[in-house]
């Protein structure tokens, strides 16, 4: 037996190293499954990232249009969403809905 183990070392050894690279290539930290995972998690912040710019740039358009030049139609329109105000000759509706 340890003359077939001596014939054939470099047989085994390679084996054994082709494995190992396999088994890395595939599952390691930084192998291939690793590596889509954090391009999906990438992918994911990058839309995230994307949904937040939006938001900060709709806030600053709103902000500035109650700070720098003073809006009348936007702070009327405010005020109607908020508290439900409107003149005396108009009927303000409310309309729920239901979502079953």
């Amino acid at each position: 037996m340890l003359d077939k183990i001596k014939k054939n070392y470099f047989l085994i050894i390679s084996t054994f190293f082709i494995l190992y690279f396999l088994m890395s290539f595939f599952g390691g930290e930084r192998g291939l499954f690793s590596y889509l995972k954090k391009k999906n998690h990438l992918e994911k912040i990058q839309e995230e990232e994307i949904q937040l710019i939006s938001k900060i740039k709709k806030l600053e358009k709103k902000n500035s249009l109650l700070t720098d030049n003073l809006d009348l139609d936007y702070v009327e329109f405010l005020i109607r969403d908020k508290f439900l105000l409107g003149n005396k000759s108009e009927t303000v509706y409310i309309i729920k809905n239901n979502d079953n």
